[in-house]
């Protein structure tokens, strides 16, 4: 099953540069490996990451096959008001994950 952790603070001053970390559980699989018989390994991998700020995104990042497994992911956004941090990995073979984080700007 898939699983993504997420740090975000609990609250902030509005206008505060806030730190973000998203750390997401797959087993990568780069697709240029090949099996001890010669079969080339199928590619499986998280090819998009998004978070949105009250439904605006605020990041986003396009991975290819050389990110590492579980890859830890961290940025900055400005808090600029109380609400919701969504966070979305897409990847190959059906991989989904959504993880949502709420934040209190005063």
């Amino acid at each position: 099953m898939a699983r993504a952790v997420v740090t975000v603070p609990a609250q902030a001053k509005r206008g505060e540069i806030v730190e973000i970390k998203t750390l997401a559980q797959h087993a990568m699989e780069t697709g240029f490996r090949r099996t001890q018989t010669g079969d080339l390994i199928p590619r499986d991998i998280i090819r998009r990451f998004t978070c949105t700020y009250n439904g605006v995104e605020v990041y986003r990042a396009d991975l290819q096959p050389a990110i590492a497994a579980n890859p830890l992911i961290a940025f900055t956004t400005v808090a600029t008001e109380s609400g919701t941090l969504s966070f979305h990995w897409a990847g190959d073979n059906g991989y989904t994950v959504t993880e949502i984080a709420p934040i209190r700007v005063e």
